[in-house]
């Protein structure tokens, strides 16, 4: 990945911040590749879950340094009692036995999510091999939603020569209601602000720019504006907009005279997940933008998911983005 502006500051950040990232994925040679920079980097401490024989050969086999990277094997460590008990207790409601909560916590991507969730780790980072299904039930049994927020999503940090925005959702629910469009935009706003320190301007999308168009998927766009406006009168949050008229400023005055955020938005909210993704792969693969992500909002604490194509890069920046946003 080209040496970018904002990564090199978010790097920066994280390095003072130095949280501690889970990489359980430790039968991928990227993931040792990338808790080796981490570590040697100073930008975070690392913990990956394994068999601690296999993988210091793979790191061996590979020429990788796992010095200062911490390995817990689920099968042999202390924690995995304890973490079975936790999870049985939170999850027999559901029909989960002490036997089956034993069985759960021996996966790499549960051990990991229970590390965050007992705040042994900040924030775990999974994917590269995983299904995004896999990952994600890991992060809604172990740590959960908090209060006040109806659903996961995700972010992609669209990073252009001259400007970052954050495109949300592109990678996780496909058809969102009003209610959690309005999630969806209050947790984009956030962490926005978290990722590159500047206040969120969200524009609403659809095909329509304040009334110039009337049919029932504007309808939502515009229900999703006032309940994100309600829940939190703090943030500037407009819609339904175009956006054309959402991102370039000569158009957002023309169009929307009176908005705040028009011409302005630095957050771009779809209606979708068919527009989400379509709009950020346009602008990654025509326009040229460093597309980081997907980052996972919409949980207590930060667990992420990879692409299973991702790059050794892609893992060392997403785990710098959990960082910024752990407590």
């Amino acid at each position: 990945m080209r040496e970018i502006k904002l990564l090199v500051e978010m790097k920066e950040k994280a390095k003072l911040r130095k949280k501690c990232i889970v990489l359980p994925e430790s039968h991928d040679e990227r993931v040792l590749k990338a808790a080796e920079i981490l570590v040697n980097e100073n930008i975070a401490e690392v913990i990956t879950i394994g068999n601690e024989e296999k993988i210091k050969l793979d790191a061996e086999k590979l020429g990788v340094n796992l010095k200062g990277v911490k390995i817990i094997d689920p099968t042999t460590s202390e924690l995995t009692e304890e973490f079975a008990q936790i999870f049985y207790e939170s999850r027999k409601h559901k029909g989960v036995t002490l036997e089956e909560a034993k069985e759960t916590m021996k996966k790499d991507l549960f051990f990991g999510a229970m590390l965050v969730r007992e705040a042994k780790a900040d924030g775990s980072v999974a994917g590269s091999t995983a299904s995004t299904g896999d990952v994600l039930k890991a992060a809604f049994q172990c740590v959960g939603m908090p209060k006040g927020i109806s659903v996961v999503s995700s972010l992609f940090l669209m990073i252009f020569p001259n400007k970052t925005y954050s495109y949300a959702d592109c990678a996780v629910v496909p058809n969102p209601d009003a209610a959690q469009l309005a999630d969806i935009a209050i947790s984009t706003a956030d962490n926005h602000k978290k990722l590159t320190g500047e206040e969120a301007n969200v524009a609403m999308l659809s095909f329509s720019t304040m009334g110039s168009a009337k049919h029932e998927d504007i309808d939502k766009v515009i229900e999703a504006t006032k309940i994100a406006n309600e829940k939190r009168p703090d943030l500037n949050i407009e819609g339904e907009l175009q956006f054309d008229a959402a991102t370039i400023e000569s158009i957002g005055k023309k169009k929307a005279p009176n908005s705040k955020v028009a011409g302005k938005a630095n957050v771009l909210v779809f209606p979708t997940l068919d527009a989400g993704n379509i709009g950020y792969k346009i602008a990654q693969r025509l326009g040229g933008a460093e597309a980081v992500g997907p980052v996972v909002q919409g949980l207590k604490k930060p667990l992420f998911d990879l692409s299973r194509g991702c790059s050794v890069d892609d893992i060392v920046n997403t785990s710098v983005l959990a960082s910024l946003m752990a407590d």
